[in-house]
């Protein structure tokens, strides 16, 4: 994929790059990156967003922020949704609440006539009617980073040629250098660089049960630890089904400021187990977002064994 077509502007005396651009060439690994997220809040934004989605205008600030402090309370992570390429005349204010727990996977999809009813909607699971549909969530946040602008509607574009009711762009997820970004809900799988993807076979894939990992950052309801674990179990036995290596036990010690040690175990065929022991390292510097001007350290994940035992 080459270079986006973005403007370039000096930074430091030297000329500035897209993140994901600057990602791409230093092959940033994608595994263990997901954003943590058990259970999610989405809110059909039709409008443009500001750069912080449903804290910043043209949505009502005070609004917003009793919205979002409403929704962290209650341990779920709220995002924005809208449909790719299209409006409605007059905006709907659909929301939807998903578990994207293991084992408790589900959505359910209500909606109110006004925005302030959107606080007293219950977020514990009893409200709105329960769909078999998924949501496939791309991030095309343009005011938080260019880069999920550009790549993010796309890709959001691509999908919904092949999945229109399923597909919504999203506000921000996380990993902006790895735009353009999805999730895939209810399960809460993470991906990155879908630009450079077949996106609607990755879709599929998930719909027959199966991960695409050179794209996988990880399911948002695990730990990072698992989330590697898994990556490289699956590259190691050629098993993508979602379902396989399920965490069993996870845990880790700190050997001194800048390397980790973790164990994770996961469930392996026929009752087995798989054993991995990872290092957990901090990356050279680096510039993480197009708005980034300081350079700073992301934590990176590296097999250091992986054993499997019988049952």
């Amino acid at each position: 994929m080459s270079a986006l077509a973005l403007p370039s502007t000096g930074l430091g005396g030297t000329a500035w790059e897209p993140c994901s651009d600057r990602s791409r060439e230093r092959d940033d690994p994608l595994w263990g990156t997901a954003g943590r997220g058990l259970r999610w809040f989405l809110v059909e934004l039709a409008s443009g967003w500001g750069p912080r989605a449903l804290l910043d205008p043209p949505f009502d600030p005070q609004l917003g922020g009793a919205l979002v402090s409403r929704t962290e309370r209650a341990g779920m992570r709220p995002l924005a949704i809208r449909r790719p390429g299209r409006r409605d005349a007059v905006p709907r204010w659909r929301w939807a609440v998903v578990d994207a727990r293991p084992g408790s996977e589900s959505v359910r999809w209500g909606e109110v006539e006004e925005p302030d009813d959107l606080l007293d909607v219950p977020l514990d699971g009893s409200a709105g009617v329960l769909s078999d549909r998924p949501i496939f969530a791309v991030c095309a946040h343009g005011r938080h980073d260019q880069c999920c602008a550009v790549r993010g509607r796309r890709a959001a574009l691509d999908l919904a040629a092949a999945f229109p009711e399923e597909t919504w762009e999203c506000s921000h997820l996380g990993g902006d250098r790895f735009a353009a970004t999805m999730v895939l809900f209810p399960h809460g799988l993470a991906y990155g660089r879908i630009d450079d993807a077949d996106v609607a076979a990755i879709a599929q894939g998930y719909l027959d049960g199966r991960v695409a990992e050179p794209w996988f950052r990880g399911r948002t309801s695990l730990s990072h630890p698992v989330q590697a674990a898994q990556h490289f179990a699956r590259v190691e036995s050629g098993d993508d089904r979602l379902d396989s290596f399920a965490p069993l036990a996870e845990g880790g010690s700190l050997h001194h400021r800048d390397v980790g040690h973790h164990v994770v175990e996961l469930a392996g065929a026929d009752g087995g187990r798989v054993v991995v022991e990872l290092a957990e390292t901090l990356s050279a510097p680096l510039l993480s977002t197009c708005g980034t001007t300081r350079p700073g350290r992301v934590r990176e994940w590296a097999l250091t064994s992986l054993r499997t035992l019988p049952a």
